[in-house]
C-alpha cells in the first residue's frame, strides 16, 4: 500500500512536470464534454502553484440532465482523497468535503439541461464554507477549522477520487459539460462571485486553476468542444 501510494505520487508529479513544459491553453468559449457514464473518463488539471492552502474558492459552470449524485470538482492530496471536494448529491443539494469531514447545502436549485453557475469557498481560519448556485447563496456552515490542504495535489474533473488519483466509481461520474473552471487560494469577495454568476468578466482569473491559461490532460472519453 505504501509503495503503491508513493508510485502514484511520483506518477502525478511526473505528469505535472511534463505538462508544465507544454503551452497553457486559453479555453475561453470551450467546454469539456463527458458523453457517458464511466469509471475512466476524466480530466487532470495541473495547478499554477502547489503550496499549502488555507482558503479556497472554486467556480465552474455545468450542464447536465442527471438527477443522481455526481462529482463536479475533486482535489485530492496524498493524505486525503477529499482535500477539497465539490459534489452534487442531488438536485439542489451540494456537498463540500475537506479531508475527512463534509457539510451539505440544501435548497440551491439548478436547472437541468441548462448552464448552471456554481461557486464554493472554504476558509481554514474560521472554518466557514459556503456555496452559490446561479446567484443564490447558501447558509454558511463550519468545517475543518484550523486545518490546511497540503501535499502534491491531484485535481480531477469528471470523477470523484476515492483514493489519491484514482479508485473511480462510475455511479459518481459526471455526465454532461463543464466550462469556465477557476480556483483561487482565497475566499473571493461576494462582489467578485456576483460577477462570475452574471457572466461578467472578473478582474483576475483563478491563481491556482485558470480557464484562460489551463494545463490539463484528458483521459478516456472526454472531448473539448466549442460551447
Amino acid at each position: 500500500m505504501v509503495v503503491c501510494r508513493i508510485m502514484k505520487v511520483l506518477t502525478l508529479l511526473l505528469i505535472q512536470i511534463l505538462t508544465s513544459l507544454a503551452e497553457k491553453q486559453d479555453l475561453s468559449g470551450k467546454m469539456f464534454t463527458f458523453p457517458e457514464e464511466s469509471d475512466t473518463a476524466h480530466v487532470i488539471l495541473l495547478p499554477d502553484q502547489s503550496k499549502s492552502l488555507t482558503a479556497v474558492t472554486v467556480c465552474l459552470r455545468f450542464f447536465s440532465d442527471l438527477a443522481r449524485a455526481q462529482s463536479l470538482f475533486s482535489f485530492a492530496t496524498p493524505e486525503s482523497p477529499n482535500g477539497f471536494l465539490l459534489y452534487k448529491q442531488a438536485n439542489g443539494v451540494y456537498e463540500v468535503d475537506q479531508q475527512d469531514k463534509f457539510v451539505l447545502f440544501r435548497a440551491l436549485g439548478e436547472t437541468p439541461n441548462h448552464w448552471n453557475s456554481v461557486c464554493a469557498s472554504w476558509n481554514s481560519q474560521n472554518g466557514i464554507a459556503q456555496v452559490w448556485v446561479n446567484g443564490k447563496y447558501s447558509a454558511r456552515k463550519g468545517i475543518s477549522k484550523g486545518r490546511d490542504i497540503s501535499g502534491a495535489p491531484s485535481i480531477i474533473l469528471g470523477q470523484e477520487q476515492d483514493s489519491y488519483g484514482g479508485k473511480f466509481d462510475k455511479a459518481q461520474s459526471f455526465v454532461g459539460m463543464l466550462t469556465d473552471i477557476h480556483m483561487w487560494d482565497s475566499v473571493l469577495p461576494q462582489s467578485e462571485i456576483a460577477l462570475y454568476m452574471n457572466l461578467i468578466p472578473q478582474k483576475t482569473g483563478g491563481n491556482v486553476i485558470n480557464w484562460k491559461a489551463l494545463d490539463f490532460t484528458m483521459k478516456g472519453y472526454v472531448i473539448v468542444e466549442d460551447q
